[in-house]
């Protein structure tokens, strides 16, 4: 039987993507979304209600795919959401809904999955994180703490699952051309707010460069190449070159020149 993939957020994007990729290479692939009945003529594969900030949804599917294939392979855990702003005027209710999407749905994805796994004495779970979950980024410093979050936690949860048998990856897309700007939850931007000229600035920069992002295919044929990976890496970087090329930098350059940096950057 051919490898079983679980891919939350499927419907569209790096998801869909990767779901469509794998798909066409022979994977039985069960991807995820909060409303599969607006995308089942979409894609090719089954897509399944699941909600990442409702166990008993992420349960529910588990427990579907399980009955029906009696195995889960690799688990992606791709859904997430975007959030930007001035993290002082972000609503503490958006930055909890950050999290609880970004990280704690992640956890809860990987925790129903981790019983079927253990009694196979394999898998492979492959969290999506991002390049910009390695630096802070101005404007965007709640999505840059979610997805550090993530990367740190799964450093600590690769080596405490290793003893069943099970490969933990964290792979960082840079921007891709997506409709995740679309999606992402933007602060207004308030008149009279100090930050109004340097944050609408950068959302504009920002949106740029999603619209000016990779194809998502490029994501899709390097978590293939990853999947078939027999000792695969803790940390994978893929995206345009300056943008993993900034994760080298952060390494070695002194915090205030980085900074500056990152500032000229912003036009800030």
């Amino acid at each position: 039987m051919p490898k079983v993939i679980f891919i939350t957020g499927a419907s569209s994007g790096i998801g869909k993507a990767i779901g469509l990729f794998l798909h066409e290479k022979g994977y039985s692939v069960y991807g995820t979304s909060r409303n599969p009945s607006n995308y089942q003529d979409v894609v090719p594969f089954p897509l399944l209600k699941l909600d990442v900030t409702k166990p008993d949804t992420i349960e529910d599917t588990v427990a579907q795919i399980i009955a029906e294939t009696g195995q889960i392979d690799v688990l992606i855990n791709n859904a997430g959401v975007g959030i930007t702003g001035p993290i002082e005027e972000t609503p503490i209710d958006e930055i909890r809904n950050a999290f609880e999407t970004n990280f704690y749905g992640p956890l809860h994805v990987i925790k129903a999955v981790m019983p079927q796994m253990r009694k196979q004495k394999k898998g492979h779970i492959i969290n999506i994180t991002s390049i910009a979950g390695y630096m802070g980024l101005p404007y965007r410093g709640i999505y840059s703490a979610t997805k550090a979050a993530l990367e740190i936690t799964a450093e600590a949860y690769r080596m405490e699952i290793k003893q069943f048998g099970i490969h933990m990856t964290n792979v960082a897309p840079g921007d891709f051309a997506t409709n995740i700007a679309s999606g992402r939850y933007h602060a207004p931007v308030l008149e009279g707010s100090p930050y109004k000229q340097a944050y609408s600035a950068t959302l504009k920069t920002m949106n740029e460069h999603v619209d000016a992002g990779n194809n998502p295919n490029e994501m899709a044929m390097a978590i293939h190449r990853i999947i078939e990976t027999e000792q695969p890496k803790i940390h994978y970087k893929v995206g345009a070159f300056l943008q993993k090329f900034s994760v080298v930098l952060k390494r070695v350059l002194p915090d205030k020149t980085y900074e500056k940096m990152l500032m000229k950057h912003y036009d800030l």
